[in-house]
């Protein structure tokens, strides 16, 4: 009964919505092509909670896993042995994982770069595993801790200063950048001068299932590895190991597409996050970390069914649907953003194949992306290869949603590291396949630089 409540309740509002021009929900369009952002997992929210709800085509069974799930997935762990969340590692960034994605969405920049938040540093050798991962630090593994239970050492501080730069746009405005460097201090031990260091900020997590679910033949058939078309752009799929599958599949997941499955992402966030073992990643991560005690008993501290359930949560979270798409304005900004070549890595439109969840399977949505690495010059790059990925190279990212950032989530910092304050900001960081779209964006005229960002902004 709850959940026919909630889908009237939807139904009336967005109706009314469009009768009065105002609310909490989003009219629907006179040209609705591209306004079901997430094909029927759809909300059409656009309040605070538009990252946090349940995909609207779910069955009741559905429905209830899935809250099952939120309530999982916003639970602190704990250390042992305590009855109720225990298996907190010795060592950990955070301790929930609506910590590090708050209201489902986007970490910012964090104010205190200790703090419980939603920033982390990975690191690693030079070189790869036998099975092309990145090559553990000794005695830090690829992710450095910096918080630690009671009796424990962390395994170093972060610390950060900016370098500071200015683009200027054709009509004389002058644009001013940062790009921070992370360094480590105060570390339980040496760190190794030739290792790598790269910043990590969260990303939200709705829309994920779809993501998952397009077919892996779409995502290899639109490479170009080679640039055959001569357009300069040459986007390839990242292929890594999935250590449930036992083989190597499509990343679709991370910064770097560095995780093929929302399971293997899911568990890869209890396991390196917060030093929680599951049925995925039954090891503690201590492996060479002098100051992380081995807890395990052989028995998973998250449980089959948890990991499952949150794994679920994620996948069914619906996609929020765009605003504005029929005002002129923003109907000239998404044209923009296919003139100056936007569109080329930020692929509009995906299907969904078959999924597991009737509800994600053959589904029509826009995320605006390819899944594709792509290489995005120096002055993104973070120079440490993951699997296939490059120095220079990183996923395109998704679109959906950006827009109500600021509404959600109260910042608009973009990129991996948080470099960017605003939208134009984060455009101005493209360089290499998209160095061509950024010097035609700077050469836009205001008005039109304003429409552009007002389509990125109704997303």
């Amino acid at each position: 009964m709850k959940r026919l409540f909630f889908c009237f309740s939807i139904v009336v509002l967005v109706s009314c919505q469009k009768d009065n021009g105002g609310g909490d929900y989003v009219p629907v369009p006179e040209n609705p092509e591209r306004f079901y952002a997430g094909g029927k997992t759809t909300t059409f929210l656009a309040t605070s909670d538009a990252f946090a709800t349940p995909a609207e085509n779910l069955t009741q069974e559905e429905f209830d896993k899935h809250m099952d799930g939120d309530l999982q997935f916003e639970q602190t762990f704990v250390t042992a042995p305590a009855p109720v969340n225990s298996g907190l590692g010795s060592i950990f960034n955070n301790s929930a994982c609506i910590a590090c994605h708050p209201r489902d969405g986007r970490a910012g920049f964090p104010k205190d770069l200790n703090a419980r938040g939603g920033l982390l540093l990975r690191t690693s050798l030079a070189g790869a595993t036998s099975k092309g991962a990145p090559i553990a630090v000794p005695g830090f593994g690829t992710q450095i801790q910096n918080h630690a239970v009671h009796g424990y050492e962390a395994e170093a501080s972060y610390s950060v200063r900016f370098e500071e730069s200015t683009e200027t746009l054709a009509d004389g405005t002058k644009v001013s950048l940062r790009k921070p460097i992370f360094a480590l201090k105060d570390t339980y031990k040496e760190f190794p001068a030739e290792a790598m260091l790269s910043a990590r900020l969260a990303t939200p997590v709705f829309g994920l299932g779809l993501l998952e679910a397009i077919p892996e033949t779409d995502l290899l058939a639109s490479q170009d590895i080679d640039d055959a078309d001569g357009d300069g752009i040459s986007g390839k799929a990242n292929l890594v190991w999935d250590p449930s599958l036992k083989k190597e599949v499509v990343g679709r997941f991370g910064w770097k597409a560095n995780v093929g499955t929302v399971l293997v992402q899911s568990a890869g966030a209890y396991h390196d996050d917060m030093g929680i073992t599951s049925y995925v990643f039954p090891d503690e991560h201590c492996e060479g970390q002098e100051n992380c005690q081995d807890n395990s008993t052989g028995s998973p501290e998250v449980s089959d069914e948890i990991l499952n359930t949150v794994a679920f949560y994620c996948r069914t979270l619906a996609v929020p649907a765009p605003r504005d798409i029929d005002d002129p304005t923003v109907l000239k900004g998404e044209q923009l953003f296919s003139q100056i070549d936007c569109a080329k890595c930020h692929t509009p439109k995906q299907r969904s194949g078959p999924a597991d969840v009737a509800a994600l399977s053959n589904q029509n949505f826009y995320p605006y992306t390819d899944l594709l690495l792509h290489d995005m010059g120096e002055s993104m790059a973070d120079g440490r290869p993951d699997f296939l990925a490059d120095g220079n190279e990183w996923r395109t990212r998704p679109l959906w949603g950006i827009g109500l950032t600021k509404l959600i989530n109260g910042h608009t910092e973009f990129l991996h590291d948080g470099r960017a304050r605003n939208i134009t900001e984060a455009i101005l960081w493209h360089g290499g396949e998209a160095q061509v779209s950024k010097e035609k964006f700077k050469a836009l005229p205001k008005t039109d630089r304003d429409a552009l960002l007002a389509f990125l902004n109704s997303l």
